[in-house]
This record gives C-alpha cells, sequence and structure tokens, in this order.
C-alpha cells in the first residue's frame, strides 16, 4: 500500500548495548550501481553527514550514532536504515531498483535485511482495502499485520529492544489503517468532487512574505501536506521535484504546507534549503490545529490534495507524486 509505505520502519529505537557495544562508531561501506549522485546523506531528526561515492560506485566512511533509523537519500532514491555503535555494515544496492536489490551484510546486517523486507512485504499491500466495507476491512487488516508479526518471528538476531518496538509498530499500524479508512469515509462523504474547497489564509511562505489559496486561483492546484520528521513524506520529495520541473510553465502551482510545530520552524526552512525543494512552500500557523488542516481532516501525512482553478475539490485525497495515475489524472484534466 503505496499510501502507507515505511509507517512500520520509522520509529526511533533505543537499543541496548549487546554485542555491537565495542566501539564507539559505526562503519558503513558498500558499492552503488547505477548512482544517482556523487554523495549519501545518512540523516535523522538530530543527525546529518555525507558520505561520498567515488567514481566506481563505491563509499566508506565511519558515523557516530545514537541507535536508530536513519534516512539514507541518494539524491533521487531513500532507504531507511538502523544504525547503532559498534556496526559494520556493507550493503549493495543497484539505485534503479533500490527497494529489490540492496542487500546487506556484516555486523547489523539482520536488522536491516528485516527492515527490507518489511518494505517489500508493505509495498504489496493493496490500497482498495480502504474502499472496503467496515467487516471486510478489519479482516484485511488483521491478514496484513499478521503477515507482519510472521516476518518479526521468524528474523533471527535481533535486538530484545528492536523486536519490542517493531512489535509497537504493528500495533500503531493497525491504529493508522483505522484512522485512514475513517478519514476516506470521511472525504467520500464530506469532501466530494466538485465542492468549493475550504481555503487557508495568509501562510508564511518560505522565500518571504505570506500565500493565501485564494492568490492561486485561475490555475489547478496539487498541495502537499508533510513535515520534517515524516519519512514517508520525504520519500515522495524527489518524485514531486521530476513532476514539478516537468509541469513548469503550465496551469498548475505545487503547493507544499508543512505542519511542523513552531519548535521545528527553524527546521522547516533549513530543509527546504538544504534538499533544495521547488513549488511553492508554506507552513501551517498552528500545525494540524489550522482550520484548514481541520477542515481536510489531516490525520496521517503524506496527504495530497489537488484543486481546479475555481478552488473546488477534484481529488481531497488525490494520488501521490511517485504514483503513475497522478500522471494519468493531469492527462485527463489537459493540464
Amino acid at each position: 500500500m503505496k499510501r502507507i509505505i515505511h509507517v512500520l520502519s520509522f520509529a526511533f529505537v533505543l537499543a541496548s548495548g549487546g554485542a555491537y557495544a565495542q566501539k564507539n562508531y559505526a562503519s558503513i561501506s558498500g558499492k552503488i550501481l547505477n548512482k544517482n549522485s556523487d554523495s549519501l546523506m545518512v540523516m535523522s531528526d538530530k543527525y546529518r553527514k555525507k558520505i561520498t561515492i567515488k567514481q566506481d560506485g563505491t563509499f566508506s566512511d565511519t558515523l557516530k550514532v545514537a541507535t536508530g533509523m536513519y534516512f539514507l537519500y541518494d539524491g533521487k532514491q531513500q532507504k531507511y536504515i538502523y544504525l547503532k555503535n559498534g556496526f559494520d555494515l556493507k550493503m549493495s544496492v543497484d539505485a534503479k531498483k533500490f527497494d529489490e536489490t540492496v542487500a546487506y551484510s556484516g555486523a547489523g546486517e539482520d536488522a536491516n535485511i528485516y527492515l527490507s523486507k518489511l518494505i517489500l512485504l508493505n509495498n504489496t499491500q493493496d490500497e482498495t482495502i480502504l474502499d472496503l466495507n467496515q467487516v471486510d476491512f478489519e479482516k484485511k487488516v488483521n491478514e496484513i499485520a499478521g503477515k507482519y508479526e510472521t516476518l518479526l518471528k521468524n528474523t533471527r538476531n535481533l535486538d530484545p529492544d528492536f523486536i519490542t518496538l517493531q512489535s509497537q509498530q504493528i500495533t500503531d499500524y493497525r491504529v493508522y489503517l483505522k484512522s485512514a479508512y475513517d478519514e476516506k469515509q470521511f472525504i467520500k462523504n464530506s469532501l466530494a468532487k466538485g465542492s468549493l474547497s475550504p481555503k487557508f489564509i495568509g501562510y508564511e511562505n518560505y522565500k518571504g512574505g505570506t500565500t493565501s489559496l485564494d492568490d492561486l486561483k485561475g490555475k489547478y492546484v496539487y498541495i502537499d501536506f508533510w513535515a520534517t520528521w515524516c519519512g514517508p513524506c520525504k520519500a515522495e520529495i524527489p518524485s514531486l521535484k521530476e513532476l514539478e520541473k516537468k509541469y513548469h510553465g503550465k496551469n498548475i502551482e505545487f503547493v507544499s504546507i508543512s505542519i511542523d510545530v513552531e519548535k521545528y520552524h527553524d527546521k522547516w526552512k533549513t530543509m527546504v534549503k538544504d534538499m533544495e525543494l521547488t513549488g511553492i512552500q508554506l507552513i501551517a500557523p498552528k500545525s494540524v490545529d489550522s482550520d484548514f488542516l481541520k477542515a481536510y481532516k489531516i490525520n496521517a501525512i503524506p496527504r495530497f490534495v489537488l484543486l481546479d482553478p475555481d478552488g473546488k475539490i477534484v481529488d481531497a485525497s488525490a494520488p501521490r507524486p511517485s504514483e503513475e495515475k497522478l500522471i494519468t489524472l493531469f492527462n485527463d484534466l489537459k493540464i
């Protein structure tokens, strides 16, 4: 289910020292075929390091890290990895098929192999689960969660704390699916296609000043609700940037609205700059308590909305930038 890819895997894990506590740093090395850039970025909320990729695709570096999940970004593709000091993680991957080809070995391989299998399993889930009646929906949720529980149970050599946190993530996943289901029912009944969209007024613009929805009238508007801490949101950034480039100069505006709380305001500005985010970059003044977000019932992100030039709703839960059906929708609208 592409809407919920990585929900299970992106949790900051406080794990015990175990067999990997002998070094106060982690080592990571490997080779990337068909590389997308000359560097890798390893990032978390409080950590960032750039690793150089050599001409032949090899890389190697050491990182002093807090135990947990990190966002690995090569300029186009993204991956989540689990790191702790003492790891000597080796990886190989073809950047053209990142999830399908990534392989790990060395100290730290077990948790990362588990996470890769988890992502592949998640990718097989069908988003139409949210269209089922309530009884069939609940049956399908139990089936999906059962697969995740079996994968976790059958993976050897995992830290006990990692297992505990991943088990909690499966529980949280059930809650997330229920929230997404309720959200879709609300959209179907209250944010129907052709109805006038709620409006945002005077949102801070990264480039200066403020922007309101009425400022964009006369064009289609594709809105991305995201946050700096949201792994799945950041996973959509490369596709969104490509989409914005493809449709530059056409009758559509791409608007990204951060729901970061006030204490992350500077982090929002830094990420927009560092990741060279394009389109219209705004931040909601009260995070999820903003009237516009409450009107759209934003319970989970990323969430995308498409409006027509008259400010009417085309799709209150539009396809993601990474999904081909978004291009089909744009073509149908002759954008």
